[in-house]
């Protein structure tokens, strides 16, 4: 869109809060912004200059803009902020955090369990988190199961049903790790109050806890029941212990969220800490990509409000390095000088320079920005340590890849100059191959790839490494000998776990030396190729390409099918199967199902 072609709908664009959308000429979502004024902040695209070539490119792609009027700029803020998680456009800043967090959930039933998910379900339960480690989440539920014993079975715990004593205590009542509920031996009031204990150790609020225990203790002691006390004080005991154990920083401090920012060329990482009760709860680092001329106090913004977000935060403070325009007023800005809150600052700022360091420490090994000199430097040592005629600055590498002992795929990669050649990555369906077998696989995928090469006169890689133990490679040769290509290029197979490599023929495995950059190499290599492969997997899966017979079958569905798969490996093995074999994984019901169908095609063959 030109100045000129803009000028003619500017009249129609509120001067209002709000969001607006720009759009290509087919439609794709290029870019969403916020305004305290739509008007003016969609003008000054097509009013000045850009030194940026990105947004450049923006303003000469944008064919249509849409808007949303909103009440305040805190509204326009959040908005924004959800549009962009949500359809990730090109030209937005991207934050480079796919993972999925862990929550501790207490699930809505009498007498609730507690236990670890990563999936949130509209089902009334209430989720805790999310939390940034799934083992620190274990051992906080694994801690809180020494104070506060609550059940871990899935019985219905009705009032009825305990009535009716319809249930036993099992062995976690008799180790005192349950008070049994299902028997009536613990009343809906004391598992509450345990639930609630539970609640204040998770939110960090271990005074409460403590107290509590305290005053159960004196309760003891006053009824003589000195056993009893002598075990809540060892409680008390160990709690002021984990207390001492977290990073305390001040028990004056309330609920607070610290942020630093470490920003340079088209990346930035930024450090988040949770603060609750005077004790860092979370802490999380994230980098972002930067794609126009965003400023780092845009950057700090847009991940301020999408990390807060992501992770619940009620807190009203948030402290940062320097001053930012923060839409929600609602949220104190600090700028600490000096004290706790200065520690916290300093604290954060040196997670996110430990992380920059580390993915800089990363990014060398993978060899990414470095001197042609340092790149041969790795592979004249990979050439050394291997014993190979040759350089090895092509490397292409082979993996298969298969969906619960079904749908077989093959992946290949390939490096240049020790950096990935994405150009040059090949995906293979396997053809010939009837159910799984890596070795027919492996031969039948490494057979088409260099017959290709050869017919195309293709370069032909100077190192080929199988990832798979020796029978994967000794397939592999049989291709290469079929080929004629034998002495023209080095293969090794790759030890799935061992990280060892095998030549041909060869009864012993060579390592690489532990700490040696042609290790490295290597391990990026194979990660790549696991990476490429299970991509092509997951995408072929989700379009629903992969086909097989058993989706024929009226009465069995996806669920059952996947059962089966990961039982019996392929669809031939199922056939072989008896009806009793059968109803021991998926129940009579349905392996009479699956053997009526098997015997009514066998009748019309």
């Amino acid at each position: 869109m030109t100045s000129e072609q803009f000028q003619k709908i500017a009249h129609t664009i509120p001067v209002q809060p709000g969001i607006y959308k720009y759009y290509d000429a087919g439609g794709t979502l290029l870019y969403v912004g916020k305004a305290k004024e739509l008007r003016k902040r969609v003008g000054s695209y097509f009013s000045k200059t850009f030194t940026n070539y990105k947004t450049h490119e923006l303003v000469q792609r944008i064919h249509r803009i849409e808007f949303t009027i909103v009440d305040s700029e805190q509204d326009a803020f959040l908005l924004e902020n959800s549009l962009i998680k949500e359809y990730q456009p090109r030209y937005n800043i991207n934050l480079k955090d796919d993972k999925s967090y862990p929550y501790i959930v207490i699930k809505k039933e009498n007498f609730p369990r507690i236990f670890l998910t990563r999936k949130k379900i509209n089902d009334g339960s209430e989720y805790l988190g999310p939390f940034t480690s799934a083992g620190k989440v274990r051992d906080l539920i694994s801690f809180i199961k020494q104070f506060v014993p609550l059940r871990t079975c899935k019985l219905n715990l009705t009032e009825q049903n305990i009535q009716k004593a319809k249930f036993k205590v099992c062995l976690e009542y008799h180790l005192g790790n349950c008070k049994g509920p299902c028997e009536g031996l613990q009343s809906a009031e004391d598992y509450k109050d345990g639930l609630s204990q539970v609640k204040n150790i998770l939110k960090g609020n271990l005074g409460s806890v403590i107290n509590h225990f305290k005053a159960e203790m004196q309760e003891h002691a006053a009824n003589l029941n000195f056993e009893k006390a002598e075990l809540t004080r060892k409680k008390i005991e160990h709690l002021e212990g984990y207390r001492s154990r977290s990073v305390i920083v001040s028990s004056h401090l309330s609920n607070i969220d610290v942020f630093s920012i470490l920003k340079e060329d088209n990346w930035a990482y930024v450090n988040y800490l949770m603060v609750q009760n005077g004790t860092i709860v979370q802490t999380h680092t994230v980098p972002l990509e930067t794609k126009l001329e965003e400023t780092e106090e845009e950057v700090l913004r847009f991940a301020i409000g999408t990390l807060r977000s992501s992770f619940n935060s009620l807190a009203n403070e948030v402290i940062v390095p320097f001053e930012i325009d923060y839409p929600d007023k609602n949220v104190v800005i600090t700028l600490p000088k000096a004290g706790d809150k200065k520690k916290l600052l300093d604290l954060s700022v040196k997670n996110v320079t430990y992380f920059r360091e580390e993915l800089y420490k990363k990014r060398t090994l993978h060899l990414e920005g470095k001197t042609d000199k340092e790149k041969k430097k790795v592979l004249y040592e990979l050439q050394q340590y291997l014993k190979l005629p040759e350089v090895p600055d092509h490397i292409e590498c082979f993996d298969n890849s298969n969906f619960q002992g079904s749908f077989p795929v093959s992946a290949m990669v390939c490096f240049k100059d020790g950096l990935p050649s994405k150009a040059d990555y090949r995906h293979y369906n396997v053809k010939t191959v009837q159910g799984i077998n890596d070795f027919a696989t492996m031969k039948e995928v490494v057979y088409r790839r260099y017959k290709r090469v050869l017919a195309e006169d293709l370069p032909l890689a100077k190192l080929i490494i199988i990832d798979g133990g020796k029978g994967q490679l000794s397939a592999a040769m049989e291709s290469i000998r079929e080929l004629g290509l034998v002495g023209k290029t080095t293969v090794v197979g790759l030890a799935k776990n061992e990280e060892e490599l095998f030549f041909p023929g060869d009864t012993e495995s060579f390592k690489l030396p532990w700490d040696s950059d042609s290790l490295k190499l290597v391990r990026r290599i194979r990660d790549e190729v696991h990476r490429f492969g299970i991509t092509f997997h997951r995408n072929k899966r989700s379009k629903g390409t992969f086909k097989n017979e058993l989706e024929n079958v009226q009465g069995i569905g996806e669920t059952t099918i996947n059962q089966l798969l990961k039982e019996f490996k392929s669809v031939k093995r199922i056939k072989e199967k008896t009806q009793e074999e059968l109803a021991a994984v998926i129940g009579n019901a349905k392996a009479k199902i699956l053997q009526a169908y098997f015997e009514s095609k066998a009748t019309e063959q």
